[in-house]
């Protein structure tokens, strides 16, 4: 029971569990099973990252204090990963937003003399293509960031059986941490997805991307500030 409890708080308080998945699943264009799945993969990678990292300290006899600080230093990383992740994903879209503003004009002429020009958007013609290629990057980087974040609170909630050697429980308090923290982001971004379909974002659509990159740098730099 204690590992649900912390799992949930945990995962509850923490902005960065759920924010980056529901920013980009709707500036990319995600449908809610996409942006469910990557949640799912990314909290997968997020709870593993910690437990073999808990259980290198447990084969090594590592004090607990010195797990804590491990995972402490790989929350300030992750921090300052979400914050340049978020940071750089702004640029790239203000960037695309540039090129979709610069028009070119051809001029063609007929046979018959008759002369007319077309109006070009030169990025906005490939745009789905630089589109669809992103996907992929947007997505590895995010598992990335979360196999490298920590779970503070599972250390010392695995220490306790370890300590026995009771592996059975160490099995049963990972497993029961683990798919509380990953059903909790499921149900998080859920709801913050199916929120944001209820607002109404008029003419402001071709700055989500945008939007999503500052929101999530902004959730990193709560996580360091605040500590959570």
């Amino acid at each position: 029971m204690t590992a649900i409890s912390i799992g949930f708080l945990h995962t509850l308080i923490g902005v960065d569990h759920a924010l980056p998945f529901v920013a980009l699943g709707k500036a990319r264009g995600w449908n809610l099973t996409q942006t469910l799945f990557t949640t799912f993969i990314c909290g997968v990678g997020h709870v593993l990252g910690s437990v073999f990292i808990g259980a290198i300290g447990i084969g090594l006899g590592v004090a607990l204090e010195t797990l804590e600080f491990i995972e402490g230093f790989r929350g300030e990383v992750t921090a300052w990963l979400i914050i340049g992740f978020g940071l750089a994903y702004a640029t790239w879209a203000m960037l695309q937003l540039k090129r979709k503003s610069t028009a070119h004009s051809h001029t063609h002429t007929h046979a018959d003399g008759t002369v007319h020009t077309h109006h070009h958007e030169h990025a906005e013609e490939h745009a789905h293509v630089h589109h669809e290629r992103s996907q992929p990057v947007t997505k590895w980087a995010l598992f990335i960031i979360f196999v490298f974040g920590p779970c503070e609170a599972l250390i010392p909630v695995l220490m306790a059986p370890a300590a026995e050697h009771n592996w059975l429980w160490v099995s049963i308090v990972t497993a029961a941490f683990g798919i509380t923290t990953i059903a909790t982001m499921l149900g998080m971004v859920a709801v913050g997805y199916l929120g944001l379909n209820l607002a109404r974002f008029q003419g402001f659509e071709r700055y989500a991307n945008v939007a999503a990159g500052f929101a999530i740098a902004l959730g990193g730099t709560a996580i360091q500030v605040l500590g959570i």
